[in-house]
């Protein structure tokens, strides 16, 4: 074989890998300048989702902070409706013990009437457990008999009304 042949052989091959070298620098080059720009895609997609995260944070803080608000007001009213309650306990148990001290003095005065043997006062024909003389029942169910004079105020008789304020007749339904 011919030594020029051998040279434009072994220059060929030296071609051939000059030209698969800046072959494979361009693929590397494309394939690192593909990388980068996935790269930035992925800095600002967590750029931004860094950001929706911080206000996420922001608002569950806020939100919170308002629970905290709240519970914390609510337990001052809470506190405070305790607090009232106590002065009217103590308010009512002094005013118990005041009365107490009264009912002893009447008692003291006038034994009787506060063993509520005389309820009305000489002279009058009130009796104990009739609150007033408007005619309406007292506890018991039955009106107040000194309202009216001459009605028969038992609830029993046809024909009497035992409560004068009524009128006669039902209801009607519409």
């Amino acid at each position: 074989m011919a030594t020029w042949l051998i040279v434009l052989i072994v220059v060929v091959v030296v071609v051939l890998l000059l030209v698969l070298a800046l072959v494979g620098q361009r693929r590397s080059r494309i394939g690192r300048e593909r990388k980068r720009e996935q790269a930035r895609e992925h800095l600002q997609e967590a750029h931004v989702r860094a950001a929706r995260a911080d206000q996420e944070q922001a608002a569950a803080e806020e939100q919170a902070a308002a629970a905290r608000r709240e519970l914390a007001e609510t337990r001052e009213r809470a506190a405070l409706a305790e607090q009232e309650a106590r002065e009217r306990a103590s308010r009512a148990g002094d005013e118990r013990s005041e009365a107490e001290k009264l009912r002893a003095r009447a008692e003291k005065l006038a034994p009787d009437l506060a063993a509520g043997r005389d309820t009305a006062g000489p002279g009058t024909t009130q009796r104990a457990g009739y609150a007033d003389q408007n005619g309406y029942p007292d506890r018991n169910g039955y009106p107040d008999q000194n309202a009216n004079p001459g009605q028969n105020a038992n609830p029993n008789q046809p024909g009497q009304s035992p409560y004068p304020d009524q009128s006669e007749g039902g209801a009607t339904r519409r």
